[in-house]
């Protein structure tokens, strides 16, 4: 596509997109006029955006809302900014410390922003603890479920944010299948997230896929570990869940398609050998 220039208009978002909001924003800010971002994403992904963009010269109200307007500029400048940790990846490393009960230290995590993210897992049994902006997570042998007050089983699930993130909901299952006690793992915002489980099955697993967006885990409390296998990581966030599941696991196992994890996650091999985990890479081009 190409235009001579770009007219600000008013739009409504399907969905509340984050990478969506982001896009329109960076379009929007030098366009000429108004626009108007109706159900945009408010994530604090989203928030930052917004502010580099204003200490750059951009002029945009409703930051932190779901309705954003952004009067266009002619020019940007330039500005020092410093972006937030990742709050996916803070996720997964509680899960690892979790999963192979290991002590771990998680450092400049932005409290603030997490949300709901220190909640869930608490939910789960796993202790976290605010030492200034660390996580700090101490070796637990076991962890127990919460259920709700009537004894119904507990229930996680997704949600725009200020909800729980769906990239995590992967990991949650997974660490659910060595806590003591069941939870219903409901997967709302996409498809087809959860047909992972097949491979945590394979390890031992006790999973019960009740459809495309439903799960329920009964917890082992690390009274049986899973068992080694070989598997393929079909995306980004069940990849890191199998690499979880796979360090906690008796055996060796062998995770290919790993081109998804690093999409995610840095060096995330060498990041785990500094923690003592055995990990290598393999090079099995021909």
């Amino acid at each position: 596509m190409e235009a001579e220039e770009l007219i600000g208009t008013e739009m409504l978002l399907d969905e509340a997109s984050v990478t969506g909001t982001a896009n329109i924003l960076m379009a929007a800010v030098l366009a000429k006029g108004e626009t108007v971002i109706y159900n945009a994403a408010c994530e604090p992904y989203i928030q930052q955006l917004c502010r580099m963009l204003v200490s750059m010269g951009a002029k945009i109200d409703g930051l932190g809302s779901n309705r954003l307007i952004v009067h266009g500029v002619a020019e940007l400048g330039g500005c020092e900014h410093r972006i937030l940790p990742d709050m996916i990846e803070i996720g997964s490393w509680i899960g690892m410390a979790a999963m192979t009960r290991s002590e771990l230290t998680i450092k400049d995590v932005s409290w603030k922003d997490l949300g709901l993210i220190p909640d869930v897992f608490r939910r789960l049994g796993i202790e976290l603890q605010k030492v200034n902006d660390d996580i700090y997570i101490p070796a637990q042998d076991s962890y127990k479920i919460q259920g709700y007050m009537d004894g119904s089983i507990l229930t996680v699930s997704d949600a725009p944010w200020p909800g729980f993130t769906p990239d995590l909901l992967s990991i949650v299952l997974v660490v659910a299948t060595q806590a003591k006690g069941s939870v219903l793992i409901h997967q709302k915002m996409f498809e087809s997230r959860l047909f992972f489980v097949d491979k945590l099955i394979d390890m031992g697993a006790k999973v019960i896929l009740c459809d495309p967006h439903r799960a329920t885990v009964i917890g082992m409390n690390h009274e049986s570990s899973l068992k080694a296998t070989t598997m393929s990581s079909p995306d980004i966030r069940a990849g890191i869940s199998l690499l979880i599941a796979a360090l906690s696991a008796k055996g060796t196992s062998i995770i290919h398609n790993i081109d998804q994890i690093d999409r995610g996650y840095e060096d995330i091999d060498v990041r785990l050998r500094s923690l003592g985990a055995k990990i290598e890479r393999i090079d099995n081009t021909f």
